[in-house]
């Protein structure tokens, strides 16, 4: 046997080996997942297109299951509120009512919108650029055209070089991803039982935290006295 028949052989078997070993591994190994968006809230006016979103897919979801459209709803005010939950609740029941939905003051025979927030942070380091659906796609056409003409051609790296340009200047535009992330959960009841649910995740500038943190509960001192037997 030659020695690169030899060779090529040992190469076949280390893959096999290879292989067989990659079939076990003692924890599960990492994957990301497929390419998402996230909406980023930056300011009170982002707060308004928030409970407009959430004011449409609440009157959509529950059309859905049935309620009817003039259906008297009332918009529960959270207990300890942050300043963004004062300000989401009247932007809510702005757009409720310009939506033509029955809001009453009075929570008597209404179904109960409430919601409820959660602050995440992240420790971990967030990539600022991720390829987006402007690569993707020009990337698309760049492996069609690519396999048509047998080769790359300049105008396709051309190609790809501005669509990462592009996808590099909305992430720019955005701030790009940060490390503080708002989980917005919208709630209807009636009588207990769930109607409609609706819960969406945002990207929030690190320095804006405390806009969506809950105010701290302060207590009345007490002084005692104490008194010598």
């Amino acid at each position: 046997m030659s020695l690169t028949r030899a060779l090529t052989w040992a190469a076949a078997a280390a893959a096999v080996v290879a292989l067989t070993a990659c079939e076990t591994a003692p924890i599960p190994v990492a994957k990301n997942f497929e390419y998402t968006s996230q909406y980023k809230v930056r300011s009170a006016g982002h707060w308004d297109l928030v409970a407009r979103d959430v004011a449409e897919q609440t009157r959509a979801m529950l059309g859905s299951v049935g309620v009817a459209d003039n259906t008297a709803l009332h918009v529960v005010a959270p207990a300890n509120p942050s300043p963004f939950d004062l300000g989401f609740r009247d932007f809510l029941i702005t757009e409720l009512v310009h939506d033509g939905a029955h809001v009453r003051v009075d929570p008597a025979a209404a179904l109960a919108v409430s919601y409820s927030t959660q602050v995440v942070r992240h420790n971990s380091d967030r990539p600022h650029f991720i390829p987006g659906a402007f690569t993707m796609l020009a990337g698309g056409l760049a492996a069609a055209y690519g396999l048509r003409l047998q080769h790359v051609d300049t105008k396709i790296v051309a190609g790809l070089g501005l669509a990462v340009g592009l996808d590099y200047a909305n992430s720019i535009n955005s701030g790009g991803p940060t490390n503080t992330e708002l989980i917005l959960t919208t709630t209807v009841t009636r009588d207990g039982q769930y109607l409609a649910r609706k819960t969406d995740v945002y990207y929030l500038e690190n320095v804006d935290m405390p806009l969506f943190m809950k105010q701290p509960q302060y207590y009345r001192a007490v002084n005692m006295k104490v008194v010598s037997q």
